[in-house]
């Protein structure tokens, strides 16, 4: 199951759980520090020196007993005990750059501003500019507000014990706390508390999507119509169609602007491609559609758009398909008439029917009539605000740890993906893949998990070919959409 995501009251009474049924502290250490060690190897390579900057608290006990475990590298540990007297010891070893550093010098017991002493000592393990793994929180970090206590550790890496800390989620945090993990089952009891917001971790989709009946036939699964692409965006349409392809419905067709249907049809085999114009209809038993990627809303664009009758005709689909509909890029503006026809200022579907819009922070922000830095500043709300402005569907918040979820609904938040992602095409392969899914009837049974395991999918993709190549393209990313990760 998602992790909750805490606050320190919570953590607090997780570990008092855990002490209740004999759980001994000294056997939680060691369990973290094993988890420390193996994510340290994977950051870095037989031979390379490792630093262990150790406080006098549990955090620090943490990071030493990763010691135990660091076979193959060369391991310095550093115990800072009296910060002023250590601060040159810490400027001599960060002079030596080595290749990472275990950062254990405060953990999320820290209430009180940091001396100078202990900002110096920080600032220079920052400026080496060496990578940091830090153990459960950044030091210097409130992990309940995301601020921080006069200086705070920038890591790569933030590996935080049992689950996800609420501070660590917060806009500011996101420099000093890197990419977010979180350590598994380390012996602290089943987690007693309850969240708005939840973790996605790899083993929630385990086995997912379920295996397929020895005699199913195509017709089991769904057809999944793509309508996009525009004079100078075509590529959009045929990522979206390979994206809808690696997800594996029966059949997937492409429905596309006159002007670009030769480019869009050369480039796909085995789905089928038609023109969109203003006679043309849904394929019979459309399991699933998605509209929007490459319908550009520039003056040309909108205007073929307009009198071809597609913002007409997605209208339409809103307000009265049973089948998903997921709504992306510039189709998403073609919504907000919906909302201003109803009393209740909400653009309203059939109950029962699933509906998905999928914006980056600068589409939200047009969609609620404010701006991407309110957006990015209050992510849970804006999602809220906009489920609850189209009808109560579902949103997926694009972004760094995106976000999944309704207006009145638990949220999910990814935890896979990294800034390698921010390439053009990436939605619109998401967005086909996500449509993919949702054409198949099994698949739309349970839409949280199928539309969360898409994001994680897409972004574990991204994980695992940045693990491998510097430089990789979109369309390697929908070939890796098939890898096991």
């Amino acid at each position: 199951m998602p992790v909750p995501i805490i606050n320190l009251a919570q953590m607090r009474a997780w570990e008092k759980a855990t002490w209740a049924v004999g759980q001994t502290e000294e056997e939680i250490i060691r369990r973290v520090g094993k988890r420390v060690a193996r994510r340290a190897r994977k950051m870095t390579r037989a031979g390379d020196t490792i630093v262990i900057l150790a406080g006098k608290g549990h955090n620090g006990e943490d990071a030493t007993a990763a010691k135990l475990n660091l076979e193959g590298r060369k391991v310095k540990l550093v115990e800072l005990l009296l910060p002023a007297s250590d601060l040159i010891k810490v400027e001599m070893i960060m002079r030596e750059k080595p290749d990472l550093v275990i950062d254990g010098i405060f953990g999320i017991g820290l209430n009180r501003p940091l001396s100078e002493a202990w900002q110096k000592i920080i600032e220079v393990v920052n400026a080496a500019r060496v990578p940091v793994l830090a153990v459960d929180v950044p030091s210097g970090l409130n992990a309940e507000t995301g601020g921080h206590f006069g200086a705070v550790i920038e890591a790569q890496v933030t590996l935080t014990i049992g689950a996800p800390k609420t501070g660590m989620l917060a806009p500011e945090a996101c420099l000093a706390v890197g990419r977010l993990e979180t350590t598994g089952d380390v012996g602290l009891v089943p987690c007693p508390a309850k969240s708005d917001l939840y973790w996605t971790i790899p083993a929630d989709f385990a086995d997912y999507p379920p295996p397929r009946m020895v005699a199913a036939h195509k017709g089991n699964f769904g057809h999944a119509v793509v309508v996009a692409g525009s004079l100078g965006f075509h590529g959009a349409a045929v990522l979206a169609a390979r994206g809808a392809l690696r997800a594996q419905p029966g059949l997937v067709t492409v429905l596309t602007q006159r002007e670009v249907y030769v480019p869009v049809a050369a480039q796909l085999s085995a789905a089928m491609v038609g023109v969109w114009e203003s006679s043309a209809s849904l394929p019979e038993k459309a399991g699933a559609v998605l509209i929007g990627p490459g319908l550009v809303l520039d003056t040309e664009n909108d205007k073929a758009a307009e009198k071809s009758g597609l913002r007409d005709f997605l209208r339409q689909l809103w307000r009265e398909s049973k089948s998903p509909l997921v709504v992306d890029a510039s189709a998403l503006d073609w919504l907000l008439s919906l909302a201003a026809e109803t009393a209740s200022g909400a653009a309203q579907f059939p109950a029962g029917s699933l509906r998905v819009l999928t914006p980056h922070p600068g589409e939200a922000a047009r969609l609620l009539g404010t701006t991407a830095e309110a957006v990015q500043a209050n992510r849970v709300q804006s999602l809220r605000d906009l489920s609850k402005k189209f009808g109560g569907c579902w949103v997926v918040l694009k972004g760094s740890q995106t976000l999944i979820g309704r207006a009145a609904s638990e949220l999910l938040v990814n935890s896979s993906g990294n800034p390698h992602l921010a390439q053009g095409g990436s939605g619109d392969l998401l967005g086909g893949f996500l449509t993919g899914l949702l054409a198949q009837p099994r698949l739309q049974e349970d839409p949280a998990k199928t539309i969360s395991y898409a994001v994680w999918k897409h972004g574990a993709a991204a994980d695992e070919l940045q693990a491998t190549r510097t430089h990789w393209t979109i369309e390697d990313l929908a070939a890796a959409l098939s890898s096991e990760v």
